[in-house]
């Protein structure tokens, strides 16, 4: 069964001047925080463009929408499956964080469906590989420290929004686990724009995608913002500027 991924489709009021654009949000995010609250979608509908804005399994108003699993590759059908029921040809793809894991997955194995692709806080490993489920757990459960600097710093995000549904987290986050990234097992075809602030320390890896993008002939461009880390890079003007830019090239 194909995932019933919620979708808002926000249609453009102005002249159209591009395809359509999937966003894909981050962990413990949501369309609406991820890319509504940092006026991306105002800024793109503004500028011509159509915006499909969805909630990964797990996140957003209804996390539990979704029985079955939430591996990436069921994600990546989703996604596929809203893009091919609108019928407009490719689209372009913007992804942050685990967005920007599941947005370089879903343009490789779609080159069909995408157009472009832009990475926001990017690296060439797995963003959750390294949380702790059990530490986690157990913290929630019954307040037990945590002993894992980065699960310990994953679970500061996660509850730093009081709408996120924890559990549905670790839901998300063991089924993540349960298909590895390795970015150099498929890689995109299609023009691609990496972002990261150069203070993001999830984004050091950065280069090495980018040699996987140029090794296979894949056109791509960096864009490193001065001054900005993993948490507030999405906000950044120049970031919407340079990947409205990029997409109309």
């Amino acid at each position: 069964m194909t995932l019933d991924l919620n979708l808002r489709v926000v249609r453009t009021n102005a002249e159209v001047s591009g395809p359509s654009v999937l966003f894909i949000h981050g962990f413990a995010s949501s369309g609406e925080l991820n890319w509504e609250r940092s006026r991306w979608l105002k800024y793109f509908t503004d500028a011509g463009r159509s915006v499909l804005l969805i909630d990964l399994p797990g996140h957003g108003e209804d996390p539990r929408r979704n029985e079955g699993s939430w591996a990436p590759s069921q994600i990546r059908q989703a996604l596929a499956a809203i893009v091919m029921e609108f019928d407009e040809g490719p689209v372009d793809v913007i992804g942050y964080s685990l967005g920007s894991r599941l947005a370089w997955e879903f343009a490789a194995f779609n080159p069909d469906l995408v157009e472009h692709l832009v990475m926001g806080g990017p690296g060439a490993g797995d963003p959750l590989a390294s949380f702790d489920l059990v530490q986690g757990r157990a913290h929630v459960a019954a307040g037990e420290p945590i002993n894992d600097d980065y699960t310990a710093t994953i679970m500061t995000i996660a509850q730093a929004e009081p709408s996120n549904d924890i559990p549905a987290l670790f839901e998300l986050i063991e089924a993540i686990k349960s298909e590895p990234y390795d970015p150099a097992a498929k890689i995109p075809s299609v023009p691609t724009l990496l972002v990261a602030g150069d203070q993001d320390d999830l984004a050091t890896t950065l280069p090495r995608l980018r040699r996987l993008l140029k090794d296979a002939g894949t056109r791509n461009e960096v864009l490193w913002l001065a001054g900005r880390n993993h948490a507030n890079a999405v906000t950044s003007r120049e970031f919407k500027e340079k990947a409205l830019a990029f997409l109309a090239s």
